[in-house]
């Protein structure tokens, strides 16, 4: 397994100068709000997108000073929605810490999610940031869409792989493809590689979201409990696979088991193991690993260096990963 901390290295140092250029867009003269983006500072995760942001520059031109902004904007972003979907979801965990909702109540983390919103806005209206408010907008948008086609599909489940792939695009590749579409911006790429750039974060997104999916039905322990996805109604590529394969009778059963009794152990671990015996796992495997190709064949019309070795390890991590 890939070790982040080395893929990070060539970029180490745009990173270090990141983190305090990030801490410092979140002041506030309000003590309780610098109290919190204390706290969301201190327990920050691989940053990951940070990551395709600069690497993404790298290749593209080189790093400036806007690649900063950049990549502030997308993790102020990113941050934000990671909170308000901890008041949505009544999860009071992230990264085994406690989620800002859990320790100040819904009212505040809805408010410290606007907060952090606002502050991505004003960072890029006050540097003349138009193109990345343009790109991180209309990721935003996207991100909304998909999670709204998820919950009107999860009432129906009526869900098939061309609407799965539209929510987990919307949903999750958007944000990755938004990070490397302003990391190219950044570099000041003409049209054409930035576009390129904004697919290629698009595939590593989607491959990035199978992967996320399969470790639902026990692919690897990753200290999360198993069939979360299938608690909350999620129909997945492992369980549309598997349902496209069965036939009408089993079909209805699982789906029953969805609708009706997706709260039950039991019944989770059976269609756990449907998925399994069906073979919905090899199958989104195969298909995480086609988007993989595909994001490395866009990087391969890039010239060989180390930026493109970087964001290729940054590739390999996101779909080897095993948490």
């Amino acid at each position: 397994m890939l070790d982040i901390n080395e893929i990070k290295k060539p970029i180490a140092s745009d990173i270090d100068v990141f983190e305090g250029k990030f801490k410092s867009s979140m002041q506030s003269s309000v003590p309780l709000l610098d109290r919190i983006t204390h706290y969301i500072v201190k327990r920050k995760g691989k940053q990951i997108r940070p990551m395709f942001v600069f690497f993404s520059a790298s290749i593209c031109g080189g790093i400036n000073e806007s690649t900063h902004r950049g990549a502030a904007l997308v993790e102020l972003l990113h941050t934000a929605t990671l909170i308000h979907d901890d008041v949505v979801d009544n999860s009071y965990q992230r990264r085994s810490f406690f989620s800002i909702n859990a320790l100040w109540k819904n009212k505040i983390a809805v408010l410290v999610g606007d907060f952090l919103l606002s502050k991505g806005l004003l960072l890029s209206v006050k540097n003349n940031d138009f193109k990345f408010l343009k790109i991180v907008s209309e990721a935003m948008e996207q991100m909304i869409e998909g999670e709204l086609l998820q919950v009107e599909k999860a009432r129906k489940l009526d869900i098939d792989e061309p609407v799965y792939y539209e929510v987990i695009r919307q949903k999750t590749a958007s944000l990755i493809a938004s990070c490397c579409e302003c990391g190219a911006a950044s570099a000041c790429a003409d049209d054409e590689t930035i576009e390129k750039m904004r697919l290629f974060g698009e595939k590593v997104g989607i491959a990035f979201q199978i992967k996320d999916d399969m470790f639902d039905f026990g692919t690897d322990d990753v200290g999360k409990p198993l069939g979360i996805d299938i608690k909350e109604k999620k129909i997945t590529l492992p369980l549309i696979y598997s349902l496209n394969k069965s036939d009408n009778t089993l079909k209805k059963e699982m789906i029953n088991l969805v609708k009706n009794h997706n709260d039950e152990p039991k019944k989770i671990a059976r269609i756990i193991a449907f998925v399994k015996d069906s073979g919905g796992l090899q199958y989104a495997e195969q298909q995480m690993k086609k988007f993989k190709d595909e994001a490395f064949s866009i990087l391969n019309t890039f010239p060989d260096s180390e930026s493109r070795r970087g964001l290729e390890q940054l590739v390999a991590f996101t779909t080897e990963r095993n948490k």
